[in-house]
């Protein structure tokens, strides 16, 4: 009987071949043109796939900071409306340079987009699906039963509204809660869900980190990993940051098929607060180990200046693409 063998196995001798060879097809992909930068298989000593994905549909540089708070009213009392607008959509996107997932999203994207706002607001979240199967949005949080995303299922074509208020603050998340949930979340249906508390948290470099991966040949099995779903985009675009100044992570891990998932930083500790409804650090760390659907909210400083990087501490995630760098300015 012939041995089996699996698009993680083929993917890791891909990257590793093609980034020694500085270049060629990977996964029968075509060759990067020539004005499309090659990674060096000595940049860092990892392995990285060829050329560059499109980032004119969705940068993670872009995204890291992009926070939509809603369309903003006021109602009856003063009290704040935020209202969004969500369509579930079936989409391919690019997860590495020419390799492309066929994602079922939100918004057209993946991650969904990052909804903020202040413990206390009413939310109303207009969500239609135009994909091919039936979808919902379940947020975590304090919310009424006919409106958690379980029973209220949206078939093609259909459009449900959610109402609720923002409770407890701290970070939490959204997906699709539909039947099988495994290949609903796998796809792409989730987001990062942000309630501040009333009173701010001190002024810092704010960014969401949404850990994830992809199984390519839906054999149960990831075989690429990021964070804000590109591999090893943060290495090629490093995160900018300030020496000296807070730098507040939202990081959220929705990871698919393996149990755990992590984020080590080089060179320096962060204090961690668990799911972000407290205001006072849980621990004080530098590397923080997740299961999905877990939360937390990240503080940190550098002392130095340079390149930092940060990745997942299983070795595996990170060769596969859970790695990047944070670039410390003086």
């Amino acid at each position: 009987m012939k041995e089996r063998v699996s698009r993680r196995q083929i993917l890791g001798s891909a990257v590793g071949a093609a980034s020694l060879a500085g270049g060629g097809a990977l996964l029968g992909v075509s060759s990067p043109s020539p004005d499309r930068t090659v990674p060096s298989a000595h940049d860092a000593g990892v392995m990285l796939t060829p050329g560059e994905v499109d980032l004119s549909g969705f940068d993670p540089s872009k995204f890291l900071y992009d926070f939509d708070y809603g369309h903003v009213s006021q109602l009856p009392g003063g009290r704040t409306l935020r209202e969004w607008e969500i369509t579930a959509v079936d989409k391919d996107i690019e997860i590495a340079p020419g390799l492309y997932f066929p994602a079922w999203t939100y918004n057209g994207q993946v991650p969904g987009p990052t909804l903020r706002c202040t413990e206390g607001d009413r939310l109303r979240i207009r969500f239609a699906n135009v994909g091919s199967h039936p979808h919902t949005i379940h947020f975590h949080g304090f919310h009424p039963a006919d409106m958690d995303g379980v029973f209220e299922i949206v078939k093609p074509g259909g459009q449900f509204v959610y109402e609720f208020d923002a409770e407890p603050f701290g970070l939490h998340l959204y997906h699709c809660h539909t039947v099988p949930l495994k290949r609903h979340i796998h796809k792409g249906l989730y987001g990062a869900f942000i309630v501040d508390p009333p009173e701010e948290r001190p002024e810092a470099h704010e960014m969401v980190m949404v850990m994830n991966g992809f199984d390519t040949n839906f054999d149960g099995e990831n075989e690429v990993y990021g964070v804000n779903t590109v591999a090893f985009h943060y290495h090629r675009h490093p995160i900018e940051v300030e020496l000296g100044r807070l730098v507040r992570i939202y990081l959220v891990n929705l990871l698919e098929f393996d149990p755990l998932n992590s984020l080590h930083v080089h060179g320096n500790f962060f204090d961690v607060y668990r799911t972000g409804t407290r205001l006072t650090p849980d621990e004080f760390t530098d590397i923080l180990m997740m299961c999905q659907g877990e939360r937390h909210v990240l503080e940190l400083k550098f002392r130095h200046a340079g390149k930092f990087m940060f990745h997942a501490h299983q070795s595996e995630f990170a060769e596969l693409g859970w790695m990047g760098f944070f670039h410390v300015k003086a």
